[in-house]
């Protein structure tokens, strides 16, 4: 029991240490998006964001704005991907942005070595948006070593991922659904402490959380 609270009191010490290296600060994201998002950036990806990519800016802002945490979403678990990912894919796709898959390798004289990449949730014209709704937290590893390498190859500008607060237990708690959103699954507070530990190398990083303002109960 001491070494389980020895090991929980260390998690939150990082996951501290994490929001305080990559703070919450309102860059160029509008009020109203702070009002119902936990944001937070690394390297100014906002303004890189904004003044270099608008069309994509503005793709994830309108996004942003429809958003809303659906009871359903919640209560009734997808198959394959959730009903989350799933509408924020459909949005995407309407205004141009797609799944991407890269085929990367490492040339030495001529001695050729793939070196593949995972696939991108969303991608558009050089911004990578990844959704963490509720995986094994290793896979923010997964997502910041992805974002390192194809920022290294000039392939994305930009790298997003769109997770859950950790206030959100609150609420599956609620509705028994605790222990299929555990902590050791994907929420900021596990994925800050990676960012800050340099886990996205150079490449620009946004980090959105949805917070409980966003849950709607009625659908």
């Amino acid at each position: 029991m001491a070494k389980k609270k020895d090991a929980e009191q260390s998690e939150e010490a990082a996951e501290a240490k994490g929001a305080k290296e990559v703070p919450s600060e309102p860059g160029h994201f509008p009020p109203d998006i702070h009002d119902r998002f936990e944001v937070h950036e690394w390297r100014h990806a906002s303004a890189i964001l904004k003044n270099d990519f608008p069309t994509e800016w503005d793709d994830l802002l309108a996004m942003l704005r429809a958003f809303e945490l659906r009871k359903s979403w919640i209560t009734e678990p997808g198959k394959n991907k959730s009903k989350l990912a799933i509408w924020i894919d459909q949005f995407f796709s309407k205004r141009g942005w797609v799944e991407k898959h890269f085929d990367t390798a490492i040339v030495v004289d001529e001695s050729k070595r793939e070196s593949p990449t995972h696939k991108v949730d969303c991608y558009k014209n050089g911004i990578a948006f990844e959704i963490e709704w509720n995986n094994k937290d290793p896979f923010f590893d997964r997502d910041l070593n992805n974002f390192r390498l194809l920022f290294d190859l000039r392939t994305v500008s930009v790298g997003i991922i769109f997770t859950r607060c950790d206030e959100l237990q609150q609420i599956f708690n609620s509705l028994s659904r605790g222990k299929s959103y555990g902590n050791s699954t994907t929420h900021v507070g596990k994925l800050l402490p990676r960012i800050a530990g340099g886990g996205g190398g150079g490449c620009p990083i946004i980090v959105i959380g949805i917070r409980k303002a966003l849950y709607a109960e009625s659908i």
